[in-house]
């Protein structure tokens, strides 16, 4: 057991949950950006340009729904027989179901049978990552000394924004080099092929580290859940409630300035994809930056007095947000979306701590994955559907901003209603 509590065990682990989470959201946000810039015109040429993202937008949405049925599936198993073993099957689902997006033909070769095949996978996407997300920072956090679990779950937090840097610098490079008929042609299939060398990475990073001390505790006192969800629900019920309320923010902050905001730059405001595509990949730097320094800050100030000031900058956020994207200038668009993302990451990093802080150990994957995923499903899978639909009928950014406001407000209420949980024992 000590070698399990040594520094260099214990910068394994962060490497592991960091690796782990980078590929497994670079293959969610490869799909993003496809889904935005040539999904329509390969799966829907029968749509109208708007009508084709849309339905591009709800297959990227099909991922979310499954979330709450992977963090289901991953979050029993991993409160039974660990979080290693989960990790490593969550970690092949995902990159091998990205890997078979890449060679699903489009409907001029199978038809109607290209956009379903495309929703299966996408489909699968959404199971791995349903429990790949709370079986990372559980690994973080249940190995982190005291004192320090948000600066060690801030590790598997900084994937999203490694992994968007690398997807968006994937597809800037792409759509740099070759033409617009290439590009649509066979070229965004390159993204989710190379996924396939860093599954291979990540599998052999994974297989490395052993199993979490406070989950082996647990087992040696012979405390297994027999249904997890279950005793969550029954437990804290209402604590998973308002722990998914919290997370739609994020989820929405992130889907709408970087999802649908591409889709805006690129139909609206009529720039090129390497112009927006390089504003994201700077948003993204941002949003790693913030998310390591509000994950730290939380270990001294609270988890929930940094998420609260991240709400209330988020409403300030939300009208000149749009006033500078309305600019078409790509400096200020470029300033508008790393705003958007340093008011994500100071409200994402330290949700990595929080949740699973705030529940039992016998049940801690379940609920953490559990909670992550339902407001994934609110603000991920709707939102920039959403944000489509108020610019379509407005033909103006205010309702988008609105929504964001309101968003806020209410995960400001739910992380007021939650307890403060920086200094509890884990090992409850």
């Amino acid at each position: 057991m000590g070698a399990v509590s040594t520094p260099v065990s214990r910068s394994r682990v962060a490497i592991a949950g960091f690796v782990g989470t980078t590929i497994e959201f670079y293959d969610f946000y490869i799909y993003g950006t496809a889904a935005v810039l040539v999904f329509g015109d390969v799966f829907f040429p029968k749509f109208s340009a708007t009508a084709g993202t849309i339905a591009s937008l709800a297959t990227f949405g099909v991922g979310f729904i499954a979330r709450p049925l992977g963090a289901v599936l991953f979050g029993h198993f991993g409160d039974r027989v660990g979080r290693k073993r989960m990790l490593i099957v969550s970690l092949l689902l995902m990159g091998l179901s990205t890997v078979a997006v890449g060679l699903v033909p489009g409907y001029a070769t199978l038809g109607v049978l290209a956009p379903v095949l495309l929703t299966v996978f996408r489909f699968l996407q959404g199971i791995g990552l349903g429990g790949e997300w709370g079986g990372a920072v559980l690994l973080s956090v249940e190995y982190a000394p005291e004192g320090k679990r948000g600066l060690y779950s801030s590790f598997p937090q900084l994937g999203p924004a490694v992994g968007f840097f690398l997807s968006g610098g994937v597809f800037l490079l792409l759509t740099s080099v070759l033409s617009t008929e290439d590009f649509r042609a066979w070229g965004w299939r390159i993204p989710f092929l190379l996924s396939a060398v860093l599954v291979v990475v990540g599998y052999y990073i994974r297989t490395t580290i052993a199993e979490t001390p406070v989950f082996q505790r647990a087992m040696d006192r012979a405390e297994r859940a027999r249904v997890p969800l279950f005793e969550v629900v029954r437990r804290q019920g209402w604590v998973l409630l308002l722990a998914s309320g919290a997370m739609v923010l994020a989820h929405t902050l992130f889907y709408t300035v970087m999802t649908f905001n591409l889709s805006y730059g690129t139909t609206v405001l009529k720039l090129s994809y390497s112009a927006m595509l390089t504003c994201t990949v700077i948003a993204a730097v941002c949003l790693g930056l913030a998310t390591l320094g509000s994950a730290r800050l939380s270990d001294r100030l609270g988890r929930k007095r940094v998420c609260l000031g991240a709400a209330a900058v988020s409403v300030l956020w939300a009208f000149p947000m749009y006033w500078l994207m309305n600019t078409a200038n790509p400096v200020l668009i470029a300033v508008a979306l790393s705003g958007g993302m340093v008011i994500m990451g100071l409200f994402f990093g330290p949700m990595g701590a929080f949740l699973p802080e705030l529940f039992a150990t016998r049940y801690r994957y379940s609920g953490a994955s559990v909670a992550y995923s339902m407001g994934g499903i609110i603000g991920g899978a709707v939102s920039p559907i959403l944000a489509t639909e108020f610019y379509d009928a407005a033909k103006s950014s205010w309702p988008i901003s609105l929504y964001l406001v309101g968003v806020s407000l209410v995960a400001a209420l739910c992380v007021a209603l939650l307890k403060e949980t920086y200094r509890s024992d884990l090992a409850g």
